[in-house]
């Protein structure tokens, strides 16, 4: 199989796209896509696993078929996504028929076969189509794979995914999107599980008009790593892309990674775009990375911008909420709960921005609480 070699922004080495695993060299942290990563706890998705299965989709509308079987036009970008693309058997493949308007979410259940699996999931949302989807991807073993979403001209999707699972588990995702002509999409992801999990998000728009929205949360806990790469390809004219992710690191050894990228290029006019992320360090001896790229090719461009912080609690806010009868404990899983509810709130799901702040609640130990308003 030939490899093709694509030049990215900021001045990175060059990327190369292939399908044959044998393209890619093996990643070590003095790599620039991997020295935030911790490679020792991904190094078994740099060998094929001739003994792993793959992960089973399940969910209304969802058919489960061969590999060979699907016309998957992304191609790999790194070695373990090439490893489990050319190993993995089976792939779950939901399609929105175009016009499509699907007024209840639709629930896909990712679950593993073996202590290492491949993943293949596609999501087609058909021109004009309006669709939720939700992905709970539930880690009970390491998992390599991708999963692809394609955004019909006019359509309107939302996905919504949540990674849980065992700490002693790892992930490697890529989650390439691709927005036709005046369509919206809006991703969530909340990462509330697993032990080293590195997720790769690319946006590219295949005509002018089109709107992406990533919105991201995530926990990480001791001795858990969370990485969040992003890439937002603006080549198109009057395109719009939004970045919001927020994590909280809760004890000592926890670690997170967030690297925004992204580019407009000379032909995508009337571009507005900006990233951010926020990272809140709840003990001493967790580390966050932020690292928000933004490259420019022309300035005839509605907006850009981008921002990073890592900061601890803000004193004021506790000492306000102990002043009112509750504990430092109770005071401090509330400020959690208020950063998460922000971001989370702007997926346009009331069902879903709730499940969420249940689930983050949970981890805290926050005893449930009513609904935040609308």
């Amino acid at each position: 199989m030939s490899a093709v070699t694509i030049t990215p922004p900021m001045d990175l080495a060059p990327r190369v796209h292939s399908l044959d695993p044998d393209a890619f060299s093996v990643p070590t942290a003095r790599d620039e896509e991997w020295r935030f990563s911790p490679v020792d706890r991904l190094k078994h998705f740099f060998i094929a696993d001739p003994a792993a299965g793959f992960v089973t989709a399940t969910g209304a509308g969802i058919n489960l078929v061969p590999m060979a079987e699907v016309a998957s036009s992304w191609i790999p970008i790194d070695l373990p996504s090439a490893i489990a693309r050319a190993h993995v058997s089976k792939a779950g493949v939901l399609e929105i028929p175009a016009q499509a308007q699907w007024t209840e979410p639709v629930i896909v259940d990712l679950t593993t076969t073996a202590a290492n699996s491949y993943q293949h999931l596609e999501i087609v949302a058909g021109h004009f189509s309006v669709a939720t989807v939700v992905v709970r991807q539930t880690l009970t073993g390491n998992v390599s794979g991708a999963i692809i979403i394609n955004v019909g001209d006019g359509a309107q999707l939302r996905v919504i995914t949540v990674v849980e699972g065992e700490f002693s588990t790892a992930l490697a995702l890529q989650m390439p999107i691709i927005v036709g002509r005046d369509a919206t999409f809006t991703g969530a992801l909340a990462t509330l599980g697993g032990g080293a999990v590195r997720v790769q998000s690319s946006v590219k728009y295949s005509a002018p008009g089109g709107r992406a929205e990533l919105f991201g949360v995530f926990l990480a806990d001791a001795d858990q790593h969370v990485e969040n790469r992003i890439f937002v390809n603006h080549d198109q004219p009057h395109c719009v892309s939004e970045v919001l992710f927020k994590g909280a690191l809760l004890n000592p050894g926890a670690r997170s990674a967030w690297i925004g990228d992204v580019l407009v290029r000379k032909d995508a006019i009337g571009t507005e775009t900006h990233q951010a992320n926020r990272n809140l360090l709840l003990s001493e001896g967790s580390r966050a990375d932020s690292v928000p790229n933004l490259e420019l090719e022309t300035g005839d461009i509605v907006r850009a911008g981008h921002a990073s912080a890592t900061g601890r609690f803000d004193d004021e806010q506790l000492f306000y909420l102990q002043s009112r009868g509750l504990s430092l404990d109770e005071a401090r899983q509330l400020v959690v709960r208020g950063f998460f509810a922000d971001v989370l709130g702007r997926i346009g799901d009331t069902q879903w921005r709730d499940e969420l702040l249940l689930k983050i609640s949970d981890r805290l130990g926050i005893t449930p609480m009513e609904e935040i308003d609308e």
